[in-house]
C-alpha cells in the first residue's frame, strides 16, 4: 500500500466502525502510517477484500491515559522496537476464511526482523479480541475506550 490508499482506508473504517469521516481522515492523516508494511488484499478481479494498515505511532499518542497510570510500563514498552496495527478489516465474504491470517503473514518475516512486538489496541466494542488473543497477543493496558495488547514477536 502506500499514500495513496488514504482514502480507500478511510472509506472501509466509515463504512466498517462507524466513526465519522473527518475523526478518520485526521487519523489518517496524523498517526504515521507504515504504508509500505501495510497490505491491501485483492480478490480475482482485483477487487479490494481486505485491509491491514500499520502504524508506527506510539502508544502514548493512543491512549495517554497509560502515562498516568503506568509510566514505568509505558518507558520500558517505549525501550522496544515496535509497530501498531492501525485497522485490520476483511470484506464480510471473506471473514472467517484464510483471508487475515495469510495478509499478516505476507508482514510476518519483515515484522520479526525489525521489531519486538506488534501494539494491537482493541475498542471494547469489537470482536477481534480473541482473534488476537489467539495469535498469542497478551493484554497490557486498558481504558475507557480500548484494550492494548503486545504481540511479542521474538526477535533477538
Amino acid at each position: 500500500m502506500n499514500e495513496a490508499d488514504a482514502p480507500l482506508t478511510v472509506d472501509w473504517m466509515v463504512k466498517q466502525y462507524g466513526f465519522e469521516r473527518a475523526e478518520v481522515e485526521d487519523w489518517v492523516r496524523n498517526l504515521h502510517f507504515n504504508w509500505p508494511l501495510s497490505v491491501k488484499a485483492l480478490d480475482e478481479n482485483g477487487d479490494v477484500i481486505g485491509l491491514l494498515n500499520m502504524s508506527d505511532y506510539r502508544i502514548e499518542e493512543e491512549t495517554p491515559q497509560i502515562q498516568k497510570d503506568e509510566p514505568e510500563l509505558l518507558k520500558s514498552l517505549n525501550a522496544q522496537r515496535y509497530i501498531a496495527v492501525f485497522s485490520f478489516i476483511v470484506a464480510e465474504k471473506y471473514r472467517g476464511t484464510r483471508l487475515n491470517y495469510d495478509m499478516l503473514m505476507s508482514i510476518m518475516p519483515e515484522l520479526k526482523s525489525n521489531y519486538d512486538f506488534v501494539f494491537i489496541p482493541v475498542l471494547h466494542r469489537l470482536k477481534t479480541h480473541q482473534y488476537w488473543q489467539r495469535w498469542g497477543a497478551k493484554e497490557f493496558y486498558r481504558d475507557a475506550d480500548c484494550v492494548y495488547y503486545k504481540l511479542d514477536l521474538n526477535c533477538k
